[in-house]
C-alpha cells in the first residue's frame, strides 16, 4: 500500500529549528519527486520544497530559501526538510507530497503541525 507519513512538527520559537521526515512506503523514490507543501490558516497551501528522487535536484520556495535544506535518504526510503531559522510566518501544516516523474501518480500524506512562537 502506497503510504506517506509526516513526523517532526512540533512547537518551536523564532530562530529555532526543526526536522520534518516524511517516510514512504510502497514505492520507490527513485521514481518520484517529493515536496514539502505547508498551508496556514486561511491561506492556500503553498509549494515549499521538492527533491528529485532520481538525481537530488533540489528546489526551493524564495520565502525558505538559504533557511530550509531538504534531503533524502533513497536506502530509508525518507525525505528531510530541514528548517532553520523558524519564523512566525512558517507556522502551518506541512504536507509531503509525492509526484511520478509520469504525472500519473500522486500522494499526499496526512500534515504535521509546525508552530513557531515569537
Amino acid at each position: 500500500q502506497l503510504q506517506l507519513a509526516e513526523s517532526g512538527g512540533g512547537l518551536a520559537q523564532s530562530g529555532e529549528s526543526l526536522r520534518l521526515s516524511c517516510a514512504v512506503s510502497g514505492f520507490s523514490l527513485g521514481y518520484y519527486v517529493i515536496g514539502w507543501f505547508r498551508q496556514a490558516p486561511g491561506k492556500e497551501r503553498e509549494g515549499v520544497s521538492c527533491i528529485s528522487g532520481r538525481d537530488g535536484t533540489a528546489h526551493y520556495a524564495d520565502s525558505v530559501k538559504g533557511r530550509f535544506t531538504i534531503s533524502r535518504d533513497n536506502a530509508k526510503n525518507t525525505v528531510y526538510l530541514q528548517m532553520n531559522s523558524l519564523k512566525p510566518e512558517d507556522t502551518a501544516v506541512y504536507y509531503c507530497n509525492a509526484r511520478s516523474f509520469s504525472g500519473i501518480y500522486d500522494y499526499w500524506g496526512q500534515g504535521t503541525q509546525v508552530t513557531v512562537s515569537s
